[in-house]
């Protein structure tokens, strides 16, 4: 069986697979439509038509960079690595809750405990980079000790 590290990894690799899938259809469809769009000839609409769906494409463009970055960041994950000091693809059992600093996934719960997976540059990701066990730190008010990492 798959340890937690890994089935976090893999829970985070989905999401972006996912999100990817998505993108690459949407690109595809505005294709297709820009195709459809050249053979139509209704002059002043026919250019607002191609002009919104050029819009489309560029904003399509920009969420697929975004993805290939979260792919960026998964590829530096060891998840067969453990260390004493937070880090990327480590997990955090805290008090107030376990965080698996990734990519901001958001919740995953896996064996019937919660995890929140968030990316390094995220305010709670900031605090948690270089703390050892038995560190406190406050965050949103709350005072938060870390308890174990894996």
């Amino acid at each position: 069986m798959k340890n937690i590290k890994e089935q976090l990894f893999d829970h985070c690799k989905q999401f972006v697979q996912d999100r990817l899938d998505r993108i690459q259809d949407r690109i595809t469809n505005i294709q297709e439509s820009l195709t459809s769009e050249t053979k139509s000839t209704a002059g002043d609409k026919h250019e607002t038509g191609r002009a919104m769906l050029q819009l489309e494409r560029e904003k399509a463009g920009a969420q697929l960079a975004q993805v290939q970055k979260l792919q960026e960041v998964l590829v530096k994950i060891d998840k067969h690595s453990s260390s004493k000091t937070m880090r990327l693809g480590s997990i955090a059992e805290t008090s107030k809750g376990n965080y698996y600093l990734s990519i901001s996934v958001g919740k995953i719960t896996i064996e019937n405990n919660t995890y929140f997976a968030i990316a390094t540059n995220t305010p709670i990701g900031k605090l948690l980079l270089g703390k050892t066990i038995g560190d406190h730190f406050s965050f949103n008010g709350n005072e938060v000790t870390i308890e174990n990492i894996l």
